[in-house]
């Protein structure tokens, strides 16, 4: 519960360092809310199905993305700003790293609970139905974009984040993809051996004697 406890601590720091003056409030909104939605997902779920610390600790990564995009927009992340300049880029790419992550923490998710809820019991279609979902969500997300845009107006340009890149959406949708290939090729194993010893440790707490009047407690379901 300590981990847990550091990684709100965490999460609420930056969110409020988020959402003072930040470059556009309307914007702010709508690049924080997916992180604001995924914590109360968390927190209601939390008895029911509780996640390896590696997955919470890449969830916390990814809410910070969206708060620090949230308060300088994508297009105007001062450090992504000194790459372009240095590395004579044509843009601030900062929302790359955003739809990276897209892909990276979301498949470690979905990973986990296809594996959890015993939904998959291949490692080779899993691999692939992972990156699957995570391409999926990368598409949903720009369909999402696209409604706001058109709902709008020129005010939804801070959120899209085009900078003029014709080709951003597929783009996007692409890093997303490598993303989710990378995490799954870096982070399989240690993912395994995480779940191995979750796995464990419910067993011991669910292995109550006769006498004891309590009865097993499963966890990992939904």
């Amino acid at each position: 519960m300590k981990y847990i406890h550091t990684l709100l601590i965490l999460f609420g720091t930056v969110l409020i360092w988020s959402a003072i003056h930040p470059k556009d409030y309307f914007t702010w909104i709508l690049e924080v809310m997916p992180a604001i939605i995924g914590l109360f997902i968390l927190i209601a779920t939390y008895k029911r199905f509780r996640f390896t610390n590696l997955v919470y600790g890449l969830i916390l990564i990814h809410s910070w993305i969206l708060m620090i995009g949230g308060h300088y927009t994508y297009a105007e992340v001062p450090f992504f700003d000194w790459i372009k300049d240095i590395f004579d880029q044509s843009r601030n790419n900062y929302d790359k790293i955003g739809h990276f992550a897209q892909g990276f923490i979301p498949a470690m998710i979905i990973r986990e609970v296809l594996i959890r809820q015993k939904v998959v019991f291949s490692r080779r279609w899993l691999n692939f139905i992972v990156v699957s979902i995570c391409m999926a969500i990368s598409v949903s997300y720009e369909f999402i974009e696209w409604f706001v845009a058109e709902l709008t107006g020129e005010s939804s340009e801070s959120f899209l984040g085009t900078q003029g890149y014709v080709w951003d959406t597929q783009s996007d949708m692409l890093f997303a993809t490598i993303g989710a290939i990378i995490a799954l090729i870096s982070l399989s194993k240690s993912h395994e051996k995480m779940l191995a010893k979750m796995a464990a440790a419910d067993q011991h707490e669910n292995t109550v004697p006769p006498d004891s009047g309590r009865m097993p407690h499963p966890k990992g379901t939904f």
